[in-house]
This record gives C-alpha cells, sequence and structure tokens, in this order.
C-alpha cells in the first residue's frame, strides 16, 4: 500500500509511518506543499532499485560506447525509424486482434 503523508504529518509521525514501512512494507510518499518530494520505502525494496539502477547506468554505457561514433544525426534517424517500425508492428496487431 502506498501512503500519501505532508512533511509536518510525517515529521509528527515519524515513528508509526517507519512501523508501516518496516512490518507491513508499505511505501510512504512525504509532500512538500502538496507536491512529492520524497518517498520512505523498506530497506529489500530501496536494495531492489539500488540493484536496478546500477543494471540501468551499465546498459546505458554500453549503449553510448557502442554508438560513440555514430553521428548524431544518424543516431537520432536509426532511432526514429525503430519507433516508426515498433508503432507499425503494433498497429498491424491491434489490427488482427479485431
Amino acid at each position: 500500500m502506498i501512503t500519501q503523508t505532508s512533511a509536518v504529518n510525517f515529521r509528527q509521525n515519524l515513528g508509526e509511518m517507519l512501523n508501516q514501512v518496516q512490518y507491513r512494507h508499505d511505501s510512504v510518499v512525504i509532500n512538500k506543499d502538496g507536491k512529492p518530494v520524497a518517498v520512505l520505502v523498506d530497506a529489500r525494496l530501496f536494495e531492489r532499485i539500488r540493484r536496478m539502477q546500477a543494471r540501468f547506468d551499465a546498459l546505458c554505457q554500453r549503449i553510448e560506447a557502442g554508438f560513440a561514433n555514430v553521428p548524431e544525426v544518424q543516431g537520432v534517424a536509426e532511432i526514429e525509424a525503430a519507433i516508426a517500425l515498433e508503432r507499425a508492428q503494433g498497429r498491424a496487431s491491434a489490427n488482427k486482434m479485431t
């Protein structure tokens, strides 16, 4: 479950919020001036997020290295062509289902 709370309420109920996260594995979104500024999640979820971020960063570096010698205009054109192909295939699949 995800709970939303104000920063003031969070400060006043920190112990309760920690228990919610620790024992019920809930998450708490902390809002300031009506906008989300932080999230309290249990440590296991945070570790999963960190591992995913590390894998994502490594993948981005591999992609960047693989395209290091490709001019930007050519790279953008390849990306746009891939997007167009994927969208066309998606439309074709949707048409087959109807």
